[in-house]
């Protein structure tokens, strides 16, 4: 296999499996132990840069890890009013823009 020949993806491998692990279970005090792990030396670069991505902002990711909401509504409205606007670029006044806007409401 794989992993036999290539020490470093299977540590790779192992290290992604935990984050995996880790969201899907919700567990956001697991959190540390799993950037001891991807900050280790032995981790792959790529793994290494994400954990630091992370630590810059770890209050942000435990919520989205440990809380039950997500602003998945907000992105979505925010995604079609820019799909609208980009539709009417250059076809009409802004009167009519915001009449399709409230149309579409």
């Amino acid at each position: 296999m794989v992993f036999e020949h290539c020490p470093e993806i299977a540590e790779g491998w192992r290290i992604a499996s935990g984050f995996i692990a880790l969201l899907k279970t919700g567990i956001g005090e697991d959190i540390p132990a799993w950037l001891d792990r991807a900050m280790h030396e032995t981790a792959p670069k790529e793994l290494r840069n994400f954990a630091k991505g992370i630590l810059r902002d770890d209050s942000a990711i435990v919520a989205a890890i440990t809380l039950p909401w997500s602003n998945g509504q907000t992105e979505g409205q925010v995604n079609r009013l820019k799909t609208l606007k980009r539709q009417m670029y250059r076809r009409g006044s802004f009167d009519l823009l915001r009449l399709r806007f409230l149309s579409a409401a």
